[in-house]
Formats: structure tokens, C-alpha cells, sequence
């Protein structure tokens, strides 16, 4: 950016001297291949400066581009430990039914009534318990997996073998 700034002041000051004797009637004095010389260099100041804002365009692009990557990764991850939450919430609930169903259970095992419902609400508690379990389980695989991807393609997008190759 320096460059530009630069490239611009001399491009200015070159102008400024030009339009100041112009107001003051002077003409030139510069030998004309002095003044072609002049000419061709005002000309590549001009194409650098171009060239240069044309790679300012393509890193504004490059670095937004990144920015939006970053924020779609940001909303993947939020909404994997969202579900990740929702699922371990999920099992601490089934987890404290399945315990309070064994005290029911244990406590008519102790007065010596056999209630076979508070054995199948045991069991459908142990079931529902083994199902949010795995669930979890698998809301947490797919969380250590997200991150991981992103990681993985991180290090791919930052691999400097990959840019010596595109640039060739």
C-alpha cells in the first residue's frame, strides 16, 4: 500500500509542476527527449499504480472470501455443540430416570412386593438411557470430526507446496 501511496504523491507533484506552469504561461524548457523520457515514465508510474490496485482488488476479494469461510465454519461448529449440548442434556435426563427407577425398584424389592411395571419402566429407562447415550456419542464423533476437517483443510489451504504449484 506504501508503494501506491508513494506512486501517487510523485504522480501528483509531476501534475502540480505541469499545471503550475501551465497557469504561468511558461513553456517547457526540457529537451524534448528529456520530455519523452518524462512522458514514459509518468506512463509506467500509471500502469503500476493500475497493476497495483488490480492486486489490491484481488486480496480485498481473497481476505473476504477467507472472512466468510471463517464465519460458515463459526455457525458449522456452533450448531454441532449445540447439538452436541442438546444430546448430553438428553442423556443426563434419561440417566437420572433410569437411576430413579432403580431406587422405585429397589425399594418394592426390599418391602417384598414384586411389581413387574416398575421392572419394565426399569428397562424402557435402561433402553431410552443405551439410545441417548449413543446419540451423544455420535453428537461428539461428529463435533471432533468438524474440527478436525476444518483443521485438515487449514492445513491443505496453507500448504506452501500447493501455491508453488498453482503458480507455476
Amino acid at each position: 500500500m506504501s508503494e501506491i501511496e508513494e506512486f501517487q504523491r510523485r504522480i501528483n507533484a509531476a501534475l502540480d509542476r505541469i499545471g503550475a506552469r501551465v497557469e504561468a504561461g511558461v513553456a517547457p524548457t526540457a529537451d524534448p527527449a528529456e520530455l519523452e523520457e518524462l512522458k514514459q515514465a509518468l506512463e509506467d508510474e500509471k500502469l503500476v499504480n493500475e497493476q497495483l490496485q488490480e492486486r489490491v482488488k484481488a486480496l480485498r476479494a481473497k481476505r473476504n472470501e477467507l472472512e466468510e469461510a471463517l464465519e460458515a465454519a463459526g455457525v458449522a461448529q456452533t450448531e454441532t455443540m449445540a447439538r452436541l449440548d442438546t444430546e448430553l442434556q438428553s442423556l443426563r435426563r434419561a440417566n437420572q430416570q433410569l437411576r430413579d427407577n432403580n431406587i422405585a425398584l429397589r425399594e418394592a424389592n426390599e418391602a417384598g412386593v414384586a411389581e413387574p411395571h416398575l421392572i419394565n419402566k426399569s428397562m424402557l429407562a435402561e433402553l431410552e438411557s443405551l439410545r441417548v447415550t449413543r446419540a451423544a456419542d455420535q453428537a461428539e464423533t461428529d463435533a471432533v470430526y468438524a474440527a478436525l476437517s476444518q483443521a485438515i483443510d487449514g492445513a491443505v489451504d496453507s500448504d506452501p507446496d500447493k501455491t508453488d504449484k498453482e503458480d507455476a
